[in-house]
Parts: C-alpha cells; structure tokens; sequence
C-alpha cells in the first residue's frame, strides 16, 4: 500500500528526519531505507537499538506521529496509474488484496481517503500476523484470504522488503521503486523491475493480449 498505491512512504521519511532533528540526533538516509516496508513495532525496535536505550523512542515517535498525521490530514496522495491499474484490473475479473505492514486501522482509513478501498477483496494488515515483512506472512494470509494459491498471485511492490516477502512466499514479484531502488540481492528475484504503475498495467495488458 504505502509507497506502491499512496505516497505516504515520503511523508513518513520526512516525519522521521523531522523527528531525529527535534531530538538533535542524526538519522541517516541509509538506515531510513531499511525500515521501509517494515511493521511499526519491527521499526521501534530498529531504532532502538541505532540509537541505544537510553533513547527516548515514545517523543521521537510522538513527534514523527504529530507529523505525519498533519501532513496527511487533508489528503492522502495516489500514486500514478493507480487507480486505472486497479479499475484495469477489476474490470477483468481478477480478485484483489492488499498486503501491507500497516495496521488495520490505517489501511481502511487511508485507502478509504485515497478512494481505493473499494477495489479489494481482501486486507491482510499487520494486525494479521506474527512476523510482518520481510518474511512472508502477510502475502501468504493475502492469498488464503483470495482463496488462490501463491504461485498463481502476482505481487506488486515498492521497497526490498517487501519484494524479499512476496518472493518468499512464492508469488510472481514485481518491483516499482519508490524511495529504495531494489539492492542486488533483490533484484534477482524480481519478474520485472519497473519506472510506475503505468508500466505494470502495459506490462500486464500485455499478458492478457499474448
């Protein structure tokens, strides 16, 4: 969801850096990169340990929180092609999820604003499972929720965590960077690598056509 349907991956970068300069502590761009895709509790922990424990993550994530909330208050922004790719997809027939480190609370709201919502069958949220990304928990639960089979899911995702995931679990995984271009690693296990939204729907328009 985050970074691959809303741009909120940006807003939750700048919540960061903003909350590490009201700290006075430094917050490098490298170490940001890693927590995407992550759940919250997983990133808590992370900064945790960067910053060690006498650091008081509850005003750091106050602060980044406040900021956040502000920044997406009057909206949340789509992603282009989007919407199309997810009308493209409807109109044919092919059952939907959403498999996201957000809670489930933040998915129905956010994807409620951004007009989205009503284009899933399925939520598999953080609040679904034990382990979120990178390990495959969530695209696994997103595919029972379908009733299909992994190996007959095409996953669509914006960070190396969430790639490392859907591979995992078996699925078609196709990358459309957001913040993090996919590391080496991760991308040997990408079907595709692609510049948007508007080139997975040419990209799957063509499949329907071959």
């Amino acid at each position: 969801m985050d970074g691959l349907l809303i741009d909120t991956e940006a807003v939750y970068l700048k919540a960061y850096l903003a909350a590490a300069a009201h700290m006075k502590v430094e917050l490098p761009l490298a170490f940001c990169h890693s927590l995407i895709g992550r759940p919250s509790p997983d990133c808590d922990r992370m900064i945790q340990e960067f910053f060690g424990p006498a650091f008081e993550l509850n005003a750091f994530n106050d602060h980044a929180d406040g900021h956040a909330a502000r920044s997406l208050e009057a909206k949340v922004p789509v992603k282009p092609g989007a919407a199309e790719l997810l009308a493209f997809l409807g109109e044919r027939g092919l059952p939907l999820a959403v498999a996201t480190s957000s809670s489930r609370r933040t998915t129905e709201r956010h994807l409620g604003q951004a007009g989205l919502l009503g284009h899933f069958r399925a939520l598999a949220t953080r609040d679904d499972v034990l382990r979120g990304k990178p390990h495959p928990d969530l695209y696994l639960e997103a595919a029972r929720r379908l009733g299909v089979p992994p190996g007959r899911c095409l996953a669509l995702e914006d960070s190396n965590n969430g790639l490392t995931a859907a591979h995992a679990a078996g699925m078609i995984s196709v990358m459309v960077p957001d913040i993090a271009p996919p590391t080496d690693e991760v991308r040997a296990k990408c079907a595709a690598v692609l510049p948007d939204l508007h080139a997975a729907m040419a990209l799957i328009r063509a499949s329907f056509a071959a």
